[in-house]
């Protein structure tokens, strides 16, 4: 099927690897939808693609009704989904036992890093299945592997994502949908803004939009189940 016709939904699309993912993926024809909360930078990254097929909702995916909002605005483009990259997610740092007592912190994040992928996903699941093809990608975090220094909350959240994930994955096997986790160490985006390290001692946004869109690009009968990229020199922590 000519990629053109075709929808790769990017959440989380304005900033990061979000936005080297849309990029990624609109250079070589598809079509795309994203999603972001900030109506501003959604039209910021319109202006910058210029006249691709960049279609775009100011959503806040952490409530459930922007979700199955955001899920509605998809479909009813009407075109077979190519691929679903969950990719909102948010980084609170800061050790468990320094965190609110209420709990609030770990309900924020597991709302913005898993219920966000969890509820969209159940609302495109069907149309998916419908097809018969297609490719889940969640852009989950080193920290879903292990735990760091004050990852708190964040790495629960991350750890739960990786979950989520292969889960998917075990289910969906003969369904002829591929799913795959991506776990990026520290990357260049805004949540190291404050970091007093070199850009060269992180990855790239658009390394791990490559990583993705070859990952992709493989013929339906191979699936990368996981892709694990780290700053050369290892882990930031």
């Amino acid at each position: 099927m000519d990629s053109s016709s075709q929808l790769v939904v990017i959440t989380g699309g304005s900033k990061g690897i979000g936005r080297a993912l849309v990029a990624r993926f609109l250079g070589v024809g598809y079509a795309v939808a994203t999603c972001a909360r900030s109506a501003a930078d959604l039209q910021a990254l319109q202006a910058a693609m210029g006249a691709a097929p960049l279609h775009v909702l100011p959503t806040d995916l952490s409530q459930p009704a922007d979700c199955r909002r955001f899920a509605q605005f998809v479909l009813g483009l009407g075109r077979p989904l190519a691929a679903v990259v969950h990719n909102t997610g948010a980084f609170l740092p800061g050790r468990l036992q320094d965190e609110p007592a209420d709990g609030s912190q770990l309900r924020q994040l597991l709302a913005v890093n898993l219920l966000s992928a969890y509820d969209l996903n159940q609302a495109l699941l069907p149309a998916l299945l419908a097809q018969g093809r297609g490719h889940i990608f969640t852009i989950c975090s080193t920290a879903s592997l292990m735990a760091y220094p004050n990852g708190g909350s964040y790495g629960i959240a991350k750890f739960a994502l990786y979950g989520f994930t292969k889960t998917l994955r075990e289910e969906l096997k003969s369904s002829g949908l591929r799913v795959t986790a991506v776990l990026p160490g520290a990357t260049l985006t805004a949540s190291w803004e404050a970091a007093s390290l070199p850009p060269s001692r992180f990855i790239k946004p658009e390394d791990v939009a490559e990583a993705v869109f070859s990952a992709f690009a493989l013929s339906p009968q191979a699936v990368v189940e996981e892709i694990i990229i780290r700053p050369q020199l290892g882990d930031v922590l």
